[in-house]
């Protein structure tokens, strides 16, 4: 596979972001209540329980489980996973907290959870507003430790009907909690399994996974501050688009252009310090960022765990986007050169904003095989729709 001229990447590079530290800052609010266009997950209500963070002390009146079902599930029942439970309808989202599940081990068992396309995925849908496929650009290892250069990005790990997969997401800001936030964005297909299936279980994030790039044989008996350096973070609550729901598929690229989710978590460690304060940084998402062509340049991150990586590493891949176009409905995504493979999926695409800081203008969604390019959803009101509905849910209870 060819890649781009030295040239062209050292443009991009300084056009975009090579390095995710920056200080947060946000507007604030207070009201709470539901937001049209994103998949209402209605997943368990309450506060936590001293059992552990996800678990709820109260069930809404319209989720149809018991208390009981869902202590089963944190004891062992989820190792019964049946495909009747997994294809629930979007209402049944619950995550109940499950201590010591991710150990090392079973994190390196985990697989990608990648949504694969053909490489003229374009062609196929038949749909005229695509540009020529970009050439291929060699993923480049993040420098270490990234606690320092990539201290937001992280290592999301989930349980699905067909085994533990991997995906890959960033810290952003909250906008009702400033410096304070608990909100991670991702692919909607690391969290929903779209017009086939239901709600991923055991979702749980890790932000700068494997902090000095250990190998994986080293990863399995490391210290838990070599893998987790700021802990692990489970999931309370996730959110995606309807978009996604309705039209998202395990091959192709039906959903695609909305492939979107926010995942609200808390530390398993029970510690009162909220996600962005733990890594010290959070990046600002920008819901009008330009079409393709009005981005200098963009960079790209993630944990590819599929061959030939082995997903123990951070990587990320910088370049000029063009747009990729499937359903003329939807806003066209970005797509970039890229070689990184699946588990890369949901790991964020910064730009640099109008004030010189980094966005986050997408995250990774698909890609070929063998892998040359990526592509990302353009964000736009429905993904901002989504954050906004979690972060005002998690408002009203402060």
């Amino acid at each position: 596979m060819t890649s781009v001229s030295r040239g062209r990447r050292v443009t991009a590079a300084a056009a975009a972001v090579a390095a995710l530290t920056l200080t947060a800052t946000a507007c604030q609010g207070t009201e709470d209540r539901a937001s049209p266009g994103a998949a209402d997950s209605r997943g368990p209500g309450g506060s936590p329980s001293a059992d552990g963070p996800g678990l709820p002390d109260r069930l809404p009146e319209d989720l149809p489980t018991s208390l009981k079902d869902l202590e089963g599930w944190r004891n062992g029942e989820w190792k019964n996973w049946s495909r009747d439970d997994w294809l629930r309808e979007a209402g049944d989202f619950v995550n109940p907290y499950l201590k010591d599940h991710w150990k090392p081990g079973r994190m390196k068992e985990a697989e990608d959870n990648r949504k694969k396309v053909p490489a003229d995925v374009a062609t196929a849908y038949g749909d005229g507003g695509t540009d020529p496929a970009p050439r291929a650009v060699r993923a480049e290892g993040v420098r270490t430790p990234y606690t320092r250069t990539a201290a937001p990005a992280g290592k999301i790990f989930m349980d699905t009907p067909d085994g533990p997969m991997v995906c890959s997401g960033t810290v952003v800001r909250d906008p009702r909690r400033p410096g304070r936030s608990n909100l991670v964005a991702t692919a909607g297909h690391c969290v929903h399994s779209g017009a086939s299936g239901g709600w991923l279980r055991n979702i749980m994030f890790v932000p700068a996974y494997n902090n000095t790039g250990l190998s994986p044989a080293r990863i399995r008996d490391a210290a838990p501050q070599d893998v987790a350096p700021y802990g692990q973070w489970w999931s309370d609550w996730v959110q995606t688009t309807d978009h996604w729901i309705a039209k998202g598929a395990k091959s192709g690229g039906g959903g695609a252009q909305q492939d979107f989710a926010v995942l609200h978590v808390r530390p398993e460690n029970g510690s009162g310090r909220s996600l962005e304060e733990t890594v010290g940084n959070a990046v600002r998402v920008n819901f009008r960022a330009p079409r393709p062509d009005g981005l200098a340049g963009v960079t790209t991150y993630g944990y590819p765990q599929a061959a030939p990586y082995d997903g123990a590493r951070m990587y990320s891949c910088t370049g000029r986007p063009g747009e990729l176009t499937m359903d003329a409905s939807q806003p066209g995504m970005y797509r970039v050169g890229c070689t990184m493979t699946g588990g890369s999926s949901g790991g964020g695409w910064l730009a640099r904003g109008s004030d010189g800081r980094p966005e986050l203008v997408s995250v990774n969604s698909i890609g070929p095989e063998p892998a040359t390019w990526l592509a990302g959803p353009r964000l736009g009101p429905t993904a901002e729709t989504v954050l906004d509905a979690v972060s005002r849910k998690f408002t009203s209870r402060r």
